[in-house]
């Protein structure tokens, strides 16, 4: 006789493990926003723009370090870094247009970011599903 509930413990403890490591990677761009935004020169994120590629860095540099601690593939690495800053980059154009406000590049930028990464997490979900 089976029985479904070693299943359903195995799949409910993988689901908690990649809710985690979204967590982890959110916890890491959060203290990358916050550490690393001292390191750059004031005048450098007065136009947001260039505001935005900074945060992005500064989110993308620690969640990459923790991706590498958690041993994840360079190309994983990479790929999600890219996720992260797609956003951004997309939005700078309707920016340059006058689409978009600083505030409105700064905040659809973030907005869009997470569910993206989640994205890539589930289409790789191979490697984030252990």
């Amino acid at each position: 006789m089976t029985t479904v509930e070693p299943t359903t413990r195995s799949t409910t403890r993988k689901l908690a493990r990649f809710t985690g490591h979204y967590l982890e990677m959110v916890a890491a761009m959060l203290i990358g926003m916050v550490a690393l935004a001292p390191l750059w020169p004031a005048g450098w994120v007065v136009w947001a723009d260039v505001h935005a590629l900074v945060m992005a860095t500064n989110m993308t540099l620690p969640m990459a370090l923790w991706m590498g601690i958690r041993r994840h593939s360079w190309p994983r690495i990479a790929e999600m870094s890219a996720v992260m800053f797609l956003p951004f980059v997309a939005l700078l154009v309707p920016y340059w247009f006058g689409v978009l406000s600083g505030p409105a590049l700064m905040t659809a930028g973030h907005v869009i970011m997470f569910p993206l990464m989640l994205a890539a997490m589930l289409w790789r979900r191979n490697e984030y599903w252990h």
